[in-house]
């Protein structure tokens, strides 16, 4: 009996290895979900969609009063991409917004629209997955033009990027949420923001932020605080999910870009529900 029992037990074990997501897997769900990097970094046909066979290799270009500048090609290829960056090099433009000492604009940041100050909170394990699906990708040539920048490149830090995250932090649904919500860099768009500078302290998700910069006049970020008027507060998880995966309001709105609806409709429904959790946690702002 004793015998049979590990046996049982040893194969548990190897069917749960089995069964492991793989680095590469983790990357790949986080780039093409929560992180939703192709919304930037991923070229559009003339309907709006991505190209799927030019994912990564360069998107969208943003002219705003302080830059203009296009997402950079984040596929491998080594001449228009980061196929000669190292490991390291990748994870510093990731949570520091800086270019490799062997760029051609060495020393120059990324613009501000790359949220490196959200990126920050990225797990160690989490920034190796990203790395190893980024390795894994079709490399395409694709030459973006450089930036120019008519202020100095400034990001706010963000409060729980700067405090940071562990493991101890996920045994409930609020901490695996606040994380989420951090690294899909949620609170850029949809906190309080005037003049260059975001409010992450006293404006937290109270939205307001215009997108006319991403040539999308008339579009403003939403109040998704726990505010039971102007927020959500009212909203059921159900319809905070909708919004969030399908881009449909509480009352039937269709909602517009930026967001990347197509991406968030991948998450994982256990993390949505985290999400929704840490949601309900923010503090009602009018």
């Amino acid at each position: 009996m004793l015998r049979l029992g590990v046996i049982v037990l040893l194969l548990s074990g190897f069917f749960d290895a089995a069964m492991a997501e793989s680095a590469i897997e983790r990357g790949d769900y986080l780039v093409n979900t929560i992180m939703a990097c192709g919304n930037c970094h991923s070229p559009r046909d003339a309907n709006g969609r991505t190209i799927a066979d030019k994912a990564l290799s360069g998107g969208l270009t943003f002219n705003t009063p302080a830059f203009v500048a296009t997402a950079s090609n984040i596929t491998p290829d080594p001449e228009t991409g980061i196929g000669s960056w190292t490991d390291a090099e990748i994870k510093r433009a990731l949570i520091e917004g800086v270019r490799p000492d062997h760029h051609h604009l060495s020393g120059v940041p990324l613009a501000a629209i790359m949220p490196a100050n959200f990126y920050k909170a990225l797990l160690p394990e989490d920034l190796d997955a990203i790395v190893a699906y980024l390795r894994s990708v079709k490399p395409v040539r694709n030459e973006i033009a450089d930036p120019v920048y008519k202020t100095p490149i400034h990001r706010d830090p963000y409060p729980d990027a700067e405090s940071g995250f562990n493991k101890s932090m996920f045994k409930e649904p609020v901490g695996r949420g606040a994380y989420l919500v951090t690294i899909g860099h949620c609170m850029e768009c949809h906190s309080a923001w005037s003049r260059g500078v975001s409010d992450f302290r006293t404006g937290l998700g109270r939205g307001g932020r215009s997108f006319a910069e991403a040539g999308l006049g008339g579009v403003t970020a939403a109040n998704i605080t726990s505010d039971r008027t102007a927020g959500i507060g009212t909203w059921s998880d159900q319809e905070i999910v909708r919004a969030i995966t399908q881009g449909i309001a509480r009352d039937g709105r269709i909602l517009k870009p930026p967001m990347g609806y197509p991406f968030y409709a991948g998450l994982k429904q256990s993390d949505l529900a985290d999400i929704v959790a840490y949601l309900r946690t923010v503090p009602p702002l009018q």
